[in-house]
Parts: structure tokens; sequence; C-alpha cells
């Protein structure tokens, strides 16, 4: 486990410490979900990058236009 200290503004913090105290947990617990959800972001951005740099383009474009008429309905 690794130590990470941060500067934040004052009122930030405060607003940081009201959340984690809603939901539940400490602020370190909160700022760990927080983290957890930034890299499962970047991590999906990522692949979504490397399958789209392999994919084609007329192929993804008809499939948008399939799911545009499958969804018209909606």
């Amino acid at each position: 486990m690794s130590t990470l200290t941060i500067r934040l503004p004052e009122t930030k913090h405060a607003r940081l410490r009201q959340l984690a105290q809603a939901q539940g947990v400490s602020v370190n617990k909160l700022i760990d979900e927080l983290a957890t959800v930034a890299l499962a972001h970047f991590d999906a951005e990522t692949q979504f990058r490397a399958m789209a740099a392999r994919g084609s383009a007329k192929r993804g474009l008809a499939l948008l236009d399939r799911l545009d008429k499958a969804n018209a309905g909606l």
C-alpha cells in the first residue's frame, strides 16, 4: 500500500468530507473508489481506441446504422 499526499483547496476538501460522510465511507476510501472509477474509464477508452485503430470505418458505420434502425421505434 502506498501513501499519496495531495494539496487541495480547503473548500474542496470540505466537500469531499461531506461526500464521504454521505456515502458512509472515509475520505481515504472515497478517494480510492474515485481512483478506481477513473482508471476503469481510462482502461476502457484505451481499449476502445486500440480496437478502433484495428477496425473498419465502413463496418462500424454499417453497425451504427443497424443500431439506429433497431432503436428507431423506442
